[in-house]
C-alpha cells in the first residue's frame, strides 16, 4: 500500500441501520461525506454498522447514542435498502434498515449543527432541506433514500 493510502476491508455487504430526524421545517440532519477519488460532497443520514448478533433497530439507537449522545424516540422502520456503491475507488455493499425516529431532547432541533464522534474523529451534522439535494450535485445516500422521504412526507 501507498503512503497515505487509506486500507479497506477485503469486500462484503456490510448491514447498518440509520435513523432519519426529521425538523418541522422538513429539514433532515445528515452527516457530510466526501469522496476525493470522485471530487464528491454527499450526505446520509447517522447510523453505522449492526453488529452480529444485535437487531436493527438496538444498533440504530446505539448508532445515535454513540454519534450524537442522544436518545430516540418514537422510531420505526421506513424501508429497507440494498446500497452496491463505488466509495474511494472501491466497491462497497450495503443492506440498510432505514429508521425514521425523532430526539426527545427539543434542543437538538433548534441548532444548524451538532457535532457529532466517530471513534476519536469528531464532526458537525448539519439539518438540511430535502431541496438541497433534489439536483443530485450533493447526493444523499443511500440511494433512493431522497424518493422514499418525499414518498412519505409529500412535497415540503
Amino acid at each position: 500500500m501507498a503512503a497515505g493510502e487509506e486500507a479497506f476491508p477485503p469486500p462484503r455487504i456490510r448491514p447498518i441501520a440509520i435513523v432519519v430526524f426529521r425538523r418541522p421545517d422538513g429539514r433532515i440532519l445528515v452527516a457530510p461525506g466526501y469522496d476525493h477519488v470522485k471530487g464528491q460532497r454527499f450526505y446520509r443520514p447517522l447510523g453505522g454498522e449492526i453488529d452480529f448478533g444485535e437487531r436493527a433497530e438496538d444498533a440504530a439507537r446505539r448508532e445515535i447514542r454513540e454519534e450524537i449522545g442522544a436518545e430516540v424516540a418514537d422510531l420505526r422502520l421506513l424501508a429497507t435498502f440494498e446500497n452496491i456503491f463505488v466509495y474511494r475507488g472501491h466497491p462497497g455493499h450495503e443492506l440498510v434498515w432505514c429508521f425514521e425516529g425523532t430526539l426527545p431532547d427539543s434542543r437538538h432541533y433548534g441548532q444548524d449543527e451538532i457535532m457529532a464522534q466517530e471513534g476519536k474523529a469528531a464532526f458537525p451534522v448539519r439539518w438540511v432541506a430535502l431541496e438541497a439535494f433534489r439536483s443530485g450535485e450533493t447526493p444523499l445516500y443511500p440511494d433512493g433514500l431522497l424518493d422514499l422521504l418525499e414518498r412519505e412526507w409529500g412535497a415540503l
